[in-house]
């Protein structure tokens, strides 16, 4: 395991990284720059595409509710944020999203919400905490099963072939080291402080997810690696000429996987 480094504070457990109340307000406290240009942004622009205005946005595995009230606000949407941590779904409350309601993830399922109840859903940066493709296929039929005919779905996950290379505020893995699909990697976070968040995840590599989404029902099944270029017009303009993105630029690190419920 490699070595927790000066000024890092770490959760070395794979997949209970953001655990507790402690682990939910280190994630509510990660800076997210390389996500703001890159990620987000994206991911509300293909839910769009396929959603309506005032429509019901499912956000699976929602964290503390900061990308989620961005969402509502940039698409006009209802949230419906779902998470396996009810630590997160406390601090998800407190953003005070109007009109959001939040419910717990239990053994794979929300049990609380029926069939079809959403007209689109985004899931960001969650795959990395699953430890096997069975897994993986649980959470991607749950979603499946929550939404309507026609809907989209859109992922957000970091790609493990960028290990060693450090982003504005993240870095995948190691230098040199190819990860196999499910094999724990460390993940660093720039947190708003500017130390750094040393968590450990599992490498799920892109290529994974088009037949897994595919076995469970969903269609169309795409992906794309934005690009700084890309992002003008997408996502904030003063974001996007905050600084250079040059490593963002070499190698764009993160995948917008997108499909359609059949």
């Amino acid at each position: 395991m490699p070595q927790e480094r000066a000024g890092e504070r770490s959760f070395p457990e794979p997949g209970r990284a953001w655990a507790g109340h402690d682990g939910a307000e280190a994630f509510a406290a990660v800076d997210a720059a390389s996500d703001w240009l890159l990620g987000y942004p994206f991911v509300f622009r293909a839910v769009a595409r396929g959603s309506r205005e005032g429509g019901v946005l499912l956000d699976f595995g929602c964290g503390p509710g900061q990308v989620a009230d961005e969402a509502a606000r940039a698409l006009g949407m209802r949230i419906i944020g779902v998470d396996a941590s009810p630590d997160m779904l406390i601090l998800a409350r407190d953003q005070g999203t109007p009109d959001a309601e939040y419910h717990l993830v239990a053994d794979g399922r929300v049990g609380e919400l029926p069939d079809a109840c959403a007209d689109a859903a985004m899931c960001n940066h969650v795959l990395a905490s699953l430890p096997d493709e069975a897994t993986l296929l649980e959470v991607f039929g749950e979603i499946h099963r929550l939404l309507r005919p026609g809907a989209p779905l859109a992922l957000l996950s970091t790609d493990p072939s960028c290990a060693g290379i450090e982003y504005a505020s993240l870095k995948v893995g190691e230098p040199g080291v190819t990860y196999r699909p499910g094999e724990p990697l460390t993940v660093r976070l720039r947190r708003t402080d500017g130390t750094w968040q040393s968590v450990r995840n599992y490498a799920w590599p892109v290529g994974v997810f088009p037949p897994l989404l595919e076995r469970v029902g969903f269609t169309e099944v795409g992906q794309h690696h934005p690009t700084p270029d890309e992002a003008v017009g997408v996502a904030d303009p003063g974001h996007v000429r905050s600084r250079d993105w040059a490593a963002e630029r070499s190698r764009p690190p993160l995948v917008v996987t997108t499909a359609v419920k059949a």
